[in-house]
């Protein structure tokens, strides 16, 4: 396995390796908080590999995710050690026909899934977690926020008792870290140490933008700055990144969309054309970037404004990956200001924002809202975040 990684140039392992994979090879449960883009992969991978015995003939090991892309990649980044060992590995994901994937789960030692689409196979007798040794669950948190609770709930509960139970999360705190210690026993728990905002890599930009139209114009000239690379834009719906894009090329950029309702054939082939630089842009919402691991993403634009935290670090985390430098730019309208600030100083990008926005003045109507601000402006306010927030939740 140490050759098969030399082979690919990998000669030394990242924090969160040196960090998990002691503990995994001597058997223990782990909890593990680590960003998109550490090499947790790997961290779990190796382990897992090194730990099931090739050609016992039923699913040794199985590793949940999220998303078909994010399945498709774990696959990609085990080939070549699972090959090392003469283990099998298969993916089965939503979106695409059941025959392949059939075939495929029968066969293999490690079985990488979505959580609907492996419910769908039990249900049909192809696969069974009766004899599963290790279980790995990559991106927990995002599998709880996109629902899958239940799903994970009774796959968790189908496989045996005595196994070990891998848990990586971008967060380990409140319903998902709940969640996380009623699925481990005894486990370790290890957090990467590193900056949140991965300032070191990173810049961080907070732009201005007058009104929501306006938006349009700022990114078209994002995106024509000759420094400018493989640019990927974050909207909050599906409908928001399919007008985007179609937008775009009406100002002779060409850019693709990536969502939940693109078909597993039009999301390849819309990767496909990102990772080539055939294409301007990539649009995409929340939940369709996850698993998106594309090399040398060099700018990340928040067209829509993050809900969270969390989801601004998800975002960002697409470029500056491996030690590479990245730029992150929001677009920040002026009735958002006060909640992105808020966020920043949370994130440590407080000089960051202030230095973009400090001389700010409120648009007439959003001055109107503060001056006149009772309990029911205040209330009203808080209702429009509760409606937008559950109509972005809706749209994924």
């Amino acid at each position: 396995m140490v050759r098969a990684l030399s082979r690919r140039d990998i000669t030394e392992p990242f924090p969160v390796q040196q960090l998990v994979v002691r503990d995994a090879l001597a058997g223990h449960d782990l909890l593990v908080q680590s960003p998109t883009g550490s090499g947790k992969t790997l961290a779990f991978g190796i382990p897992l590999v090194d730990r099931i015995e090739p050609g016992a003939g039923y699913t040794s090991a199985l590793v949940l995710a999220p998303t078909r892309e994010l399945a498709g990649r774990i696959v990609e980044e085990l080939r070549t050690v699972a090959d090392s060992r003469g283990l099998k590995l298969a993916a089965v994901y939503g979106g695409v026909g059941f025959g392949p994937q059939i075939k495929a789960a029968r066969r293999a030692d490690i079985l990488v899934a979505t959580p609907g689409r492996l419910e769908d196979l039990i249900a049909r007798n192809v696969v069974s977690l009766d004899k599963v040794r290790i279980l790995v669950l990559d991106e927990a948190d995002r599998m709880l926020d996109m629902g899958f609770k239940p799903a994970v709930s009774r796959i968790v509960a189908g496989t045996p008792r005595k196994r070990q139970t891998l848990f990586f999360s971008a967060t380990l705190e409140g319903a998902t870290g709940q969640i996380a210690t009623a699925f481990t026993t005894d486990a370790r728990r290890h957090t990467q140490a590193a900056d949140k905002s991965a300032k070191a890599d990173i810049e961080h930009r907070f732009l201005h933008v007058d009104s929501q139209s306006a938006k349009l114009d700022h990114l078209v000239e994002q995106l024509r700055d000759a420094e400018s690379g493989s640019t990927l834009v974050f909207v909050r719906t599906k409908r928001g990144a399919d007008r985007l894009a179609k937008r775009l090329r009406t100002h002779n950029l060409e850019a693709v969309a990536m969502h939940g309702d693109k078909s597993q054939g039009q999301r390849e082939r819309a990767l496909a054309r990102f990772e080539a630089g055939e294409v301007s842009a990539m649009i995409a919402t929340d939940v369709a970037a996850r698993g998106i691991d594309v090399a040398g993403v060099t700018h990340v634009i928040n067209f829509d404004a993050p809900e969270d935290g969390d989801s601004y670090t998800h975002r960002i985390g697409r470029t500056g990956r491996a030690g590479r430098s990245g730029t992150g730019i929001s677009f920040v309208l002026s009735d958002q200001a006060e909640e992105i600030r808020r966020m920043a100083g949370d994130l440590g990008l407080s000089r960051e924002f202030e230095g973009a926005t400090g001389n700010w003045v409120p648009q007439p109507q959003q001055q109107q809202r503060q001056q006149g601000g009772g309990s029911n402006s205040r209330r009203s306010r808080q209702r429009r975040r509760r409606s937008s927030s559950s109509k972005a939740k809706a749209s994924r």
